[in-house]
């Protein structure tokens, strides 16, 4: 039914969750991107990638369900 593209919901739930296998489900998704964002002067910068897929993991540990924007 849903977009065969998208990570399912169901691994950004256990991401969140902290479970490990989850994600590197979602870094491994990404990292397509990740790379692409990290190249510097033609290069891939590593500690520029670490960087980001550190702030990837530290989002999905924020990130809540349950809360609504008021």
């Amino acid at each position: 039914m849903g977009n065969q593209n998208l990570i399912p919901y169901e691994t950004i739930v256990r991401a969140t969750a902290g479970e490990p296998e989850a994600v590197d489900e979602v870094l491994q998704y990404y990292s397509r991107r990740i790379h692409y964002a990290a190249i510097e002067n033609g290069h891939v910068n590593p500690d520029t990638e670490d960087s980001i897929k550190s702030r990837l993991v530290a989002a999905l540990f924020k990130f809540r369900f349950d809360e609504q924007p008021t």
